[in-house]
């Protein structure tokens, strides 16, 4: 009698969490090879837990609490100096980055880049990336393709033509690889950052990478001063540079100088193209993971787009896309991990919180958390049928209060046109032994790829 192999896993791939104590190498050596294995199993069932690893930290899944943090009590939780150390060498003060003051006028004046209006507008970049993702994987039908790179390649191109659209002399592709390469080689955390050594005490790691993110910044810095100087097109569709330089703050009239509009841009670029990537590849792994919800999708996609390209018009008749986008950043959000510093004492959750103390959001528990999710591992769409039911602070994506990403809006929209796009042309099915392995280093990216069969519908 032949043996039985064992079926498929119910779940989809996830990290074993901690189950004991760790001193402060074994978390370091972690936190640098994937930060999701420092995050404690306990963290997925209780509303707060608190150590000390070099310092003192708190993790918080408590929807009231992330509340006060996030809205309520948002100047006494600025983003972490760990957080600041990492990100400022790319992006320097951005709206990312800046506190206080100099956020709040940078924000007030790129608020209206980002109107439903305007982003509606820049809809037909994403659905000539979707038809040329189309035509790529049109010549892999039959066979297996990454479709993180392929993502990633998409969104690339979404995010370059947004924000630079007939810069045809940008190097669009040195732009791309010098911040790879950053996130890859310096973008981890250091011994100095959990021992809390103070963040004017440079990094080693981080000095190396000084050069290519120099030139990167003086390639942007042509490019910005070159438009500036151009006469504008009447009959072009304003992207984000245009924006951003007619952009002022309502109340100052202040406008952006080249090196805050480069920081903003380089800021958007990152985060415009690899979360949208990072949402759409593991959006059709889980697609590839469970074939009904990816049959139910593609019956809408057909049904609404009659095999043309998906646009702005027609998301409001695409919900079950959107439903899979919302359950695939709560399983896989892409930023899983963010960081606040206490500037002074306060309770969270009836525990003794310190000035100087790290308050950790692990987005990744808090959207696991089983106190909050009903079967929290599971792959389930229809979790998001009815959004209203959700607590607002228990499912972070983007973040929440006046700091959640501006850009949110842009990123859903363009994952659901491409979504849509693909799922009513190919099928896509899982290859066997390669299943994506989640790791975060700045994102939660599939460490391998996500490697999944192409077949034509």
């Amino acid at each position: 009698m032949p043996a039985v192999m064992p079926g498929p896993s119910p779940e989809p791939v996830r990290i074993p969490l901690v189950t004991e104590p760790w001193g402060i190498l074994r978390s370091l050596a972690a936190a640098r090879r994937n930060v999701l294995e420092i995050l404690p199993e306990i963290s997925t069932r209780q509303p707060i837990v608190s150590g000390k690893t070099g310092k003192r930290w708190h993790m918080v899944m408590d929807p009231p609490t992330l509340r006060h943090i996030l809205k309520d009590a948002l100047d006494d939780y600025p983003k972490s100096v760990v957080t600041k150390n990492i990100l400022r060498p790319a992006i320097g003060e951005s709206l990312f980055v800046a506190e206080g003051a100099h956020w709040h006028w940078q924000r007030r004046a790129a608020a209206p880049v980002f109107s439903m209006r305007n982003i509606q507008n820049l809809g037909p970049f994403m659905s000539h990336a979707a038809d040329r993702a189309s035509e790529r994987l049109m010549a892999a039908n039959g066979r297996a393709a990454d479709l993180f790179d392929e993502m990633v390649t998409t969104t690339f191109e979404v995010i370059s033509d947004v924000t630079f659209s007939g810069d045809e002399g940008f190097d669009r592709a040195s732009i791309h690889k010098a911040i790879d390469n950053y996130i890859d080689q310096t973008a981890r955390i250091s011994l100095f950052d959990i021992l809390g050594v103070p963040g004017w005490v440079p990094r080693p790691s981080r000095l190396m990478s000084s050069g290519a993110l120099k030139q990167m910044k003086q390639v942007a810095d042509r490019a910005i001063e070159a438009r500036a100087a151009s006469a504008a097109d009447p009959g072009k569709t304003p992207d984000l540079l245009d924006l951003l330089l007619a952009g002022e703050d309502p109340e100052t009239k202040r406008r952006m100088t080249t090196p805050e509009l480069r920081d903003n841009l380089l800021t958007f670029i990152v985060a415009g193209h690899e979360t949208t990537a990072l949402t759409l590849a593991w959006a059709l792994y889980l697609c590839a993971f469970d074939q009904s919800v990816q049959a139910r999708a593609r019956a809408q996609a057909q049904d609404v787009l009659q095999g043309r390209t998906a646009t702005v018009s027609d998301l409001s008749a695409l919900p079950y896309i959107r439903q899979i986008i919302d359950e695939a950043l709560r399983l896989y959000p892409p930023a899983a991990m963010l960081s606040r510093t206490a500037m002074r004492a306060d309770t969270l959750c009836d525990r003794e919180v310190r000035a100087g103390d790290t308050v950790m959001l692990p987005i990744y528990a808090l959207h696991r958390n089983h106190l909050l999710w009903e079967n929290p591992d599971t792959f389930d769409p229809d979790r998001f049928s009815d959004p209203k039911s959700i607590d607002r602070f228990a499912y972070l994506p983007f973040g929440a209060g006046p700091r959640v990403c501006i850009g949110a809006g842009f990123a859903i929209q363009e994952a659901v046109i491409i979504l849509a796009t693909l799922l009513g042309r190919f099928r896509f099915t899982p290859v066997q032994g390669r299943d994506p392995k989640p790791v975060m280093i700045l994102t939660l990216r599939p460490e391998g790829g996500v490697w999944l069969n192409v077949h034509t519908v």
